[in-house]
């Protein structure tokens, strides 16, 4: 079973489903589509508000135009070993300036998830069980010190050491 779980909680009836040849949506659901669907859509269309999901082969880039008809774009980790999403999460939101939904899809850990925050992921089809329980008891694993930053700012007063002023003497 998969849920959806942001920052405030798990998130009840989401009308998302990622669409193949095999499930599509129906009734009150929206479809995300694939990179090429989404392209194609567009150029057929001006609808607004759509979805879609970004595999780790796709290039982020190809979104720009459509950046502004977009409700959510998901990034999908297909295995939890396989990082390409965070850059590619990274790009839309430092980048491209996309600021709508930014949805992590796949094979979501609990360990990943504050390294998915900070990089501005802001929402998770979760299905681990682990993941899950922890999330539901509000158990999220902390971070403490961060080397870079992120679209996710530090808490304050944190810093970074590549950001010191050279000190008067020098």
């Amino acid at each position: 079973m998969i849920k959806i779980w942001r920052e405030t909680g798990f998130i009840a009836n989401d009308p998302w489903v990622i669409e193949t040849d095999e499930v599509k949506a129906a009734g009150e659901q929206r479809p995300l589509l694939s990179l090429d669907g989404l392209v194609a859509r567009a150029n057929e269309s001006n609808d607004v508000g759509l979805g879609v999901v970004i595999t780790p082969f796709d290039d982020v880039a190809r979104l720009e135009p459509y950046l502004s008809r977009l409700e959510i774009v998901a990034v999908s980790f297909p295995a939890f070993n396989d990082g390409r999403a965070f850059s590619q999460a990274s790009l839309l939101r430092a980048r491209l300036g996309y600021t709508n939904e930014l949805r992590a899809v796949g094979d979501i850990l609990i360990d990943q998830i504050p390294l998915m925050l900070r990089v501005g992921i802001d929402s998770f089809a979760v299905s681990n069980p682990t993941a899950l329980k922890r999330l539901e008891e509000r158990r999220l694993p902390g971070i403490p010190h961060y080397y870079q930053p992120t679209a996710q700012a530090a808490e304050a007063g944190e810093t970074y050491s590549w950001r010191r002023k050279p000190s008067p003497a020098a």
